[in-house]
């Protein structure tokens, strides 16, 4: 059973049905429980870093996140999730991650006149191979919405690379962890194939 986090914000129905797409079953959760025997876990996210912080003290979800991190167990987090995996996040001030990563999470800078957020189909170049890539190509167009961006203090778990105005990890990959910048449940194909590989990972 795959275990999507709730903590009150994020897409969770659309992650779930990408999911049962591709013909795994997954369960939205807040238990601790439910978490701990799960066989997968995802984390996902859509809002300000800070605040969804504050909902995962409130939820006490912190741990089994941590907890589920440790044990080994396919773990993976999708935009804010990725981003909250990380030591913190200047948006809006600084705020402390989950920092099962050293790093910091960072607005694109406004020199190169770009519209933020990023948002839209952009490319995602592989830097080391992944399993949750497998089947898909290098260069592959991702569904991306964010105005801040991962800047990883270890360089060596960087899974793909994307430019907007400058290039930035938007993927890593580090023992049970995969995490993302883009959506795969927006993504189509290729994100499909990215969800049902994770819900075959072990």
């Amino acid at each position: 059973m795959i275990a999507i986090i709730d903590y009150g914000m994020g897409n969770l129905r659309s992650v779930s049905k990408a999911f049962e797409a591709v013909g795994h079953q997954a369960v939205i959760t807040r238990e601790a429980g439910m978490i701990h025997n799960a066989s997968h876990v995802v984390l996902p996210g859509v809002g300000a870093f800070g605040d969804c912080m504050s909902n995962l003290r409130q939820y006490e979800l912190v741990e089994p996140i941590k907890t589920a991190v440790r044990s080994g167990k396919p773990f993976l987090g999708i935009c804010l999730g990725f981003q909250l995996l990380f030591s913190e996040s200047e948006e809006f001030g600084t705020h402390e991650g989950l920092a099962l990563f050293p790093g910091r999470v960072r607005a694109f800078p406004k020199e190169h006149q770009l519209k933020v957020p990023h948002m839209g189909w952009n490319q995602a170049n592989v830097q080391r191979p992944c399993p949750l890539f497998e089947g898909i190509a290098d260069g592959a167009n991702w569904y991306f919405v964010h105005s801040f961006f991962v800047d990883p203090a270890d360089r060596q778990i960087t899974a793909t690379t994307t430019s907007y105005g400058v290039p930035f990890t938007s993927s890593i990959w580090k023992d049970n962890v995969v995490a993302c910048q883009f959506h795969p449940e927006k993504s189509q194909a290729v994100g499909l194939q990215l969800i049902q590989n994770f819900g075959r990972w072990k």
